[in-house]
């Protein structure tokens, strides 16, 4: 990340939201099961999907929230995440669901397929916002350009409205920290999102 890029990311002032977003991960999956990486669409898109844990976390959560049947549920693609929208489609018994590429989860690049104990070395790696990609992993400062147009897209369609964003843990715990107003490479200093978890946009 050049010295510009830095300044430009710890002086965002994050937008008031016409519409109120809750941001759900996905139910436990099977490579949350078996402690594997995956991010790729070749191997998300139709592999992955919920574990029968995974599948009881998101009746019980959606079942505890106070989502109406007027929530409109945006997803990615993924299995993992697309199981987990259609299962509150389900129970909620709400519109369409709406995919959107930008939810997809954050490109782990080398470590596609690798053990799940990555993810602290990546994270690491992100506090010291280095300037060059680390085993061609997706910069935060990309991950959080597209969640952003997502959300602001979004918001400019509707209003009032509660919209359910059905994504993965690096990507939400990203946008979470934006609107928080904390520097989105220190996104794990806040509480990490559980499988299943849903959690209200706020901003500041």
């Amino acid at each position: 990340m050049t010295p510009n890029t830095r300044q430009a990311e710890e002086s965002i002032v994050p937008a008031k939201l016409n519409n109120r977003f809750y941001l759900m991960r996905h139910g436990q999956s099977l490579a949350n099961e078996i402690g594997l990486i995956v991010c790729r669409p070749e191997n998300a898109i139709s592999q992955y999907g919920l574990t029968p844990t995974g599948r009881l976390q998101v009746c019980d959560a959606i079942t505890a929230s106070t989502l109406s049947s007027a929530a409109l549920i945006v997803s990615s693609d993924y299995a993992r995440a697309r199981e987990t929208a259609e299962i509150a489609y389900r129970i909620l018994k709400t519109g369409d669901i709406e995919s959107d590429t930008r939810l997809r989860e954050r490109s782990f690049g080398d470590w596609e397929l690798k053990d799940h104990s990555a993810y602290t070395h990546i994270w690491e790696l992100d506090l010291l916002q280095t300037d060059e990609p680390q085993n061609n992993v997706e910069p935060v400062a990309s991950v959080l350009k597209r969640t952003l147009d997502c959300i602001m897209d979004l918001d400019a369609r509707f209003d009032s409205r509660q919209i359910v964003l059905v994504g993965h843990g690096d990507v939400l715990q990203i946008a979470l920290a934006h609107f928080a107003g904390i520097q989105a490479h220190r996104h794990r200093s806040l509480k990490p999102l559980k499988n299943a978890e849903i959690r209200l946009l706020v901003s500041i």
